[in-house]
């Protein structure tokens, strides 16, 4: 089913009462998105989960009410398809989201010609064609009301090409350039628009894209430090946020290396072996 919406939970103390704020995190069902709502609703706000594993957000929603006392809803959403999209865009414009979470999104490892197309197809649809509409129906509101924050999840491979994950790292390339281009169109309308781009992170990501932990030996930091970074970079109103020294320092030395040395180094961590 492409979209399901559930009804709201709420906690002992959870309410409407004024200064509540709610924020919508897509792919909440794991790794960076639960950290997001376990994090979010530890500062108070009440959630709106999107994702496609209901199961998991209905155990994540009802923990978090009743552990937090906010309100959760949950958004049973394939946000690469059409009609997912369209839900979240449709609940993203009751006006009442300020924090949007652009989290959801995949990757593909493998040379481009040799994978299906479909699939690579969905990636962009998921990673670009979703996080750009979803951008655009919550600055609907945002801008008017001169406030809201939204946080998109590229990733430190927005900085260059990647070999064997080509798609990928295209699809966060966009979403850096997009991102910081909102940045700039936003703030003058209240609305803090960051960039997420964390290194290697230690979630399910690695399983479904196929990459091999190994290749990756440094930059590692905890799903909990990204999120925080990223929360924190929001609330000081950064447009890019880059967890961790070492991902930083990459980020940086990719301007002065020739792009020939920058795609090699790239395409030696996500070869096949």
């Amino acid at each position: 089913m492409a979209a399901k919406v559930k009804g709201t939970a709420r906690g002992p103390a959870g309410g409407e009462g004024p200064g509540k704020r709610t924020a919508l995190i897509t792919g909440a069902s794991s790794g960076l998105g639960e950290q997001f709502a376990r994090q979010l609703a530890a500062g108070g706000y009440d959630l709106v989960l999107a994702a496609r594993r209901k199961d998991r957000l209905d155990r994540l929603a009802a923990e978090l009410a009743e552990q937090r006392g906010v309100a959760t809803e949950v958004l049973e959403v394939d946000l690469s398809t059409p009609a997912g999209v369209a839900a979240v865009e449709e609940r993203l414009r009751r006006g009442d989201i300020e924090m949007l979470v652009n989290n959801a999104g995949f990757g593909t490892r493998g040379e481009f010609h040799a994978l299906p197309p479909d699939r690579e197809l969905q990636e962009i649809d998921l990673n670009v064609r979703a996080l750009a509409r979803l951008s655009h129906a919550a600055l609907e509101s945002m801008v008017p009301a001169r406030r809201g924050a939204i946080i998109n999840v590229a990733s430190l491979g927005a900085f260059q090409p990647v070999p064997y994950m080509s798609t990928y790292g295209a699809t966060k390339a966009f979403v850096l350039h997009f991102s910081e281009g909102l940045y700039e169109e936003a703030k003058k309308h209240g609305v803090t628009v960051t960039c997420l781009c964390p290194g290697p992170v230690k979630t399910e990501f690695q399983q479904v894209a196929g990459v091999r932990a190994e290749r990756m030996a440094v930059g590692w930091v905890p799903p909990e430090k990204v999120v925080a970074a990223a929360l924190k970079g929001a609330r000081r109103g950064q447009a890019v946020v880059v967890p961790g020294g070492m991902n930083r320092l990459a980020a940086a030395s990719v301007k002065f290396l020739p792009r020939f040395v920058a795609r090699r180094i790239a395409g030696a961590m996500f070869r096949e072996p």
